[in-house]
This record gives C-alpha cells, structure tokens and sequence, in this order.
C-alpha cells in the first residue's frame, strides 16, 4: 500500500517545500497557531474542501464533516467538534454548508438503498417527508433535488441551534452566530441561504422565514 500511495508522500514534499520556499517560518507559526473564529459543519464530499473554498489558510477554519452535512442531537461525533469549537476554541461562526449535486441528499430524495448509510440517510428522508409539498412542486421545474439541499442546510442549521452546545453557549452570553450557506459545483460559488441566528430567540422566526424564501 505504502509503494502505491508514494504519488501521496511525493506530492506532500513538494508542497511542504513550496510552502517553506514561500514562507520559511510558515510551519512555524501553524505549529502554535489555532485559533479559528469559523467552525465549517459540511458535507465529506472531496469536491467541497472548506479552506480552498472559502479561501482561508489552515489555522483559520475549524471543520468537521459528515456524509450530506447533517446534525443529529445523539452523534458525539459531531457534537464533540461543535462543543471543542466553540467553548475551547472560540469561533464566533458556525456554517453548516450543503451543496448542490450532494449524493447522500439524491439518494434520500429518491428512497435509493445503499446500505449501511441508509440509516444516516433517514434523517434527510425526514426532510424531505416534512416538506414533501415543496418539493412536489419544484418537481415540475426540475428543481426537487436542489431544493432539498437547500432546505436539508436549513433543517441542520435549525438542529445545531437547539443542540445543549449551542443553548448552554448563549444562555453564557457566547456571541456565537449559526449560518446556512449552499455551495455550486458547477461555479464554485457559495450561496447564503438568507438563514443566519445569534440567538435561541431567533431560531424559529428565522426558520420560518427561511422556508418561506423557499417556497417563493
């Protein structure tokens, strides 16, 4: 295995190289360095890398991922990432990004069986059930599928809100603001979803209004 990932190693040289060349105490600084103010919850698709999209060095974003950016109140996983960030770290931005052309979220809109992640898939099956009106409608314009990941983002970022994390930071007085953004493949742009919260006050006005930007 080591002799047919060696392209793997060889290209990490060089790039270690480069970026020493460039900059000679750049390893340096990133070994004391981490103090990120964003905390990216994303999808594990390898086409939607955090720091290359958004632009920012390593150091700079706190990031974990999952298979269709969703948050669940029982995976540690994920919950363990968001406390680290936000209690030891101290983002200030939370940004749970989807992205069109996302896989997992295809599979739940068509009900396709894929094993195992079946079951993690439930939980944008769900999604797609709560909001099945919705999405009957955008059938016709052949838009199903992207709306549910936009309305999956909305959906997680409504879940990272009432997590015990995210309660517990606010009712701290943390100034911590939850955001839902969506990312194109084919332009590499990102979207914000118009669905941003700062506080547990918010959270189901700015859900509620997010959905019905939506629906227009």
């Amino acid at each position: 295995m080591a002799v047919e990932l060696r392209h793997l190693l060889e290209a990490n040289r060089r790039w270690a190289e480069h970026s020493t060349s460039e900059d000679p105490h750049y390893f340096e600084r990133l070994v004391d360095l981490q103090a990120p103010q964003y905390l990216w919850i994303g999808c594990s698709d390898s086409r939607v890398p955090a720091n290359q999209i958004t632009g920012l060095q390593p150091g700079e974003v706190f990031v974990h991922r999952n298979v269709a950016n969703v948050v669940v109140d029982t995976d540690l996983n994920c919950l363990s990432a968001l406390q680290f960030g936000i209690d030891v770290l101290k983002v200030r931005h939370v940004i749970v990004c989807g992205h069109y052309g996302c896989g997992g979220v295809g599979a739940a809109l068509r009900g396709e069986r894929l094993g195992l992640v079946d079951n993690w898939l439930r939980r944008i099956e769900m999604v797609r059930d709560r909001h099945a009106p919705l999405i009957e409608r955008a059938a016709a314009s052949g838009r199903s599928e992207d709306l549910l990941c936009e309305l999956n983002v909305v959906e997680q970022v409504r879940n990272v809100c009432q997590t015990t994390v995210l309660r517990d930071a606010w009712e701290r007085g943390r100034d911590v603001v939850i955001h839902g953004w969506i990312y194109r493949l084919h332009d590499g742009r990102l979207h914000d979803l118009g669905v941003s919260i700062d506080g547990l006050a918010d959270v189901e006005a700015a859900y509620r209004t997010a959905l019905e930007r939506l629906a227009t």
